[in-house]
Parts: C-alpha cells; sequence; structure tokens
C-alpha cells in the first residue's frame, strides 16, 4: 500500500469502508467510487494497473497518484440495502498505518442507493410495512434501469439550478446523472454476479477534484484511434466506427463529457459522450468555450495555463517510446466557485460589509474580477494502454503515440484560436 495517505485508524479501515458514488465522474463506463476526500477508487483491470506500476517519472505530473489496491464486496443488509465496502487486501493488514481514512465513511452507516438521492440509514426505526414495499421496488429497479439510462443518451445535455446562498459543492451530489448511471450499472453487475463472486479488486488513485470547491469537468476521449490491440473484430469496428462518425478521426479528440457550472444563472450543466460524439469541429470548439465560460463570462485568465501543461504534455508524450494509449482520456479541471477580489485602498470595516451584491456592477470597486485559477491537465484510463515494456503483448509499436499527439496540438490550436478571438 503506497505511503501517500499519511496516518489512518487501522481498526476503523479493517472493519471496511463504504464506498460512494464519485460525483464529479463525467465520462467513461467504468465505476469510480469515492474512498475518502481524496482518494477514489475503480475497478482494477490488470493493464491500467500494470500501467501505473511502471509509469515512466516524467508521465507522473501528468497522471492521478497511484495509491494501492483494496479489496470490495457487494453487501446486502436485512432490509434490502445494496453497498459497496472496500477492505484492505489479504496481507495488507501490516501496512494499514500508511492510508488515512479519517474521512471515510464507516461500513455501519449503511446506503441505500436510489434513482433519485442517497438517504444514509442510521439506527432509524422503519416499519415493517415500509420494508415490504422498499424490498418489491428494489426487485423492480433492475427491470428499470435500462429505461433510465436510455433516458440519459437522450438527455445529452442537461441543466440543473442550483441555489447560490447554499452550499454549491454539496448540491453536485444530488444532479450528476452520469456518476448515477455508473453507480447503478456496476451495483447491478456485482449483484447479478454475487452467487459466483462477491470479492473484487479495485486500485485507489487520487481525487483530482479534491482541491476545487466547485469542479468544472472536461472529459476529452484523446487520439485516432480509440480500440486496443486486444479488441474483438466486432469491438474493432464498432470503435472505428466511433472515431469516423466524430471528431475522433478528423482531429484526435472528442467531447466525452463535462460538469460546469455557471454562476451567471446559478445552475450546473452536464453533457454526456452521445452527445460529444455528434459535435462537429465547430461544435467542438464551441463546446471548449461553453467550458471555459461561467454564464457572465470567458474565464480567459485559464487559457495560459492550460496550454502550457498541454504544450509540456505534448513535449513528454512525443518522447515516449512504444506507448499507445488507445481509448485513454485527458481531464481538464478547474474552479467554477467565484472568488471576490476589492479594492487595493479598501479597509477591514469595507471588506466586512462585502455581500453578494458585490458581484454586480453597481458595486463599483467592488465588482468581481476574475482571479488567477489553478487549473488541472491529467491523463487517464489506461484499460487498453499497450508498451513493449509490458513483454506479453503479441503486438508491438514503435515510436511515438501519433494519433494521441496530434490530438493534443489540435487542442492546444483550438484553445489558442477561442483565446485570441476573445481576448480584451
Amino acid at each position: 500500500m503506497s505511503p501517500a495517505f499519511g496516518a489512518m485508524e487501522v481498526e476503523h479501515y479493517s472493519k471496511g469502508v463504504l464506498l460512494e458514488p464519485f460525483v464529479h465522474q463525467v465520462g467513461g463506463h467504468s465505476c469510480v467510487l469515492r474512498f475518502n476526500d481524496k482518494t477514489i477508487c475503480k475497478p482494477l483491470i490488470q493493464r491500467e494497473h500494470q500501467f501505473y506500476e511502471t509509469l515512466p517519472t516524467e508521465m507522473r505530473k501528468f497522471t492521478p497518484q497511484y495509491e494501492g489496491v483494496v479489496s470490495v464486496s457487494f453487501e446486502e443488509d436485512e432490509d434490502g440495502n445494496l453497498c459497496l465496502i472496500a477492505y484492505p487486501l489479504n496481507g495488507d493488514h501490516d501496512n494499514l498505518e500508511n492510508l488515512d481514512n479519517s474521512d471515510c465513511e464507516p461500513k455501519s452507516k449503511l446506503l441505500r442507493w436510489t434513482n433519485k438521492k442517497t438517504v444514509l440509514l442510521e439506527n432509524e426505526k422503519i416499519p415493517k410495512e415500509w420494508v415490504r414495499q422498499h424490498r418489491k421496488e428494489e426487485k423492480m429497479k433492475s427491470h428499470k434501469l435500462e429505461e433510465e439510462f436510455e433516458w440519459l443518451k437522450k438527455s445529452e445535455v442537461l441543466y440543473y439550478t442550483v441555489e447560490k446562498k447554499g452550499n454549491i459543492s454539496s448540491q453536485l451530489k444530488q444532479h450528476n446523472p452520469w456518476s448515477m448511471k455508473c453507480h447503478q450499472q456496476q451495483l447491478q453487475r456485482m449483484k447479478e454476479n454475487a452467487k459466483h463472486r462477491n470479492q473484487y479488486k479495485f486500485i485507489l488513485l487520487e481525487n483530482l477534484t479534491s482541491r476545487y470547491e466547485v469542479p468544472c469537468v472536461l472529459d476529452l476521449k484523446m487520439g485516432t484511434r480509440q480500440h486496443g490491440d486486444d479488441a474483438s473484430e466486432e469491438k474493432k469496428a464498432n470503435q472505428i466506427r466511433k472515431c469516423q462518425q466524430s471528431t475522433s478521426a478528423v482531429i484526435g479528440v472528442r467531447v466525452c463529457g463535462m460538469q460546469v457550472y455557471q454562476a451567471g444563472t446559478g445552475q450546473l450543466m452536464f453533457m454526456n459522450k452521445y452527445h460529444g460524439r455528434k459535435l462537429s469541429v465547430q461544435g467542438f470548439k464551441e463546446a471548449l468555450y461553453q467550458f471555459f465560460h461561467n454564464g457572465k463570462y470567458l474565464r480567459r485568465e485559464l487559457f495560459e495555463s492550460v496550454i502550457k501543461k498541454l504544450t509540456e504534455l505534448k513535449s513528454v508524450l512525443e518522447k515516449q517510446e512504444s506507448y499507445r494509449f488507445y481509448s485513454s482520456s485527458l481531464l481538464i479541471i478547474y474552479d467554477g466557485k467565484e472568488r471576490q477580489e476589492v479594492a487595493v485602498d479598501s479597509d477591514l470595516e469595507d471588506l466586512e460589509d462585502l455581500s453578494e451584491e458585490s458581484s454586480d456592477e453597481s458595486a463599483g470597486a467592488y465588482a468581481y474580477k476574475p482571479t488567477a485559477s489553478t487549473v488541472d491537465v491529467r491523463m487517464i484510463d489506461f484499460a487498453h494502454t499497450t508498451c513493449k515494456y509490458y513483454g506479453e503483448d503479441s503486438v508491438v509499436h514503435e515510436g511515438q503515440d501519433t494519433g494521441y499527439v496530434f490530438g493534443l496540438q489540435n487542442l492546444i490550436d483550438i484553445i489558442k484560436e477561442i483565446r485570441d478571438e476573445n481576448s480584451e
């Protein structure tokens, strides 16, 4: 187990950690779960696990930090509540002191997942009649899942109004449709296999959104090719078709998912991969513009940082011999929370009197002014990554991943175009 977490409560973790949906997942089909505030986990895929364990040093700043492996079991309580619980791997108990688990949910908190919201049950007194009804609803739920997912496909761009005066980040937990979809699918798969298997390995990774109060997340599918070398003919043909019918074939990048907070309207906007596949090159550019626009103005202060990091990543990947990052994604993340900036000559009394109205034009010197913001650029999802150093792959590639590098260069060029067309 990685020492990256710091100290932990050994006994607490040994009893199991309740895994919650990771509410900032905007793309991908593999379920991502929250382990604690700074750590997420996802099903272990051997190829991806191998990538993280053999990752070149120069690429580490552009990928989530790998934190280790846990054992996850599917459990159901007497009331029919479904939950996923993480335990240390056998033999890992000696290393538990290295895992900071102070903000994990203990297993003693039972979690009930519904299609609309999460309800925590802690020693509640529930009528038997309600329990029977709930069990009946749980049985019906599996039949409704496919209908729900079909609805999500049709609802490719969604807007949710949030309360500006409340805690915006906490409201995110109630809305993200893609996170809900992936979590429900994972529960359903594990429930169907429960009779044959109830232990799964999950990898622990850094939660890239933890430093942001209101994370705005863009998930981009990178490269001109998405199928792995081990793909079946059917899978290969399907992936080629998706690339040819999207911007992947033309510019080497397409939108796979987006979550952005629009302060101007107080809305969260979600865009899923089905919409991203339909975009033209111009539509892709407009989607990028929308990602960097908060409903009031374009976040121009973010551009230079994004361009710099993308350029650096491109330089790193150009030097990676034999790697192919098929079907991997690139995340761009920034904080959608507005920051107030006051006049230089303001005194302490003025600072204390600042209110929500200071974002209006009438606030004069106290009007909101955008300040430099931290932007993160990271590569994720390496289930189909290959490299000659893996040793077991039947196909060995030489040189750089030209499709991925091609997509990066086009992404850089398009962001520069948006910057130059909207300069002050």
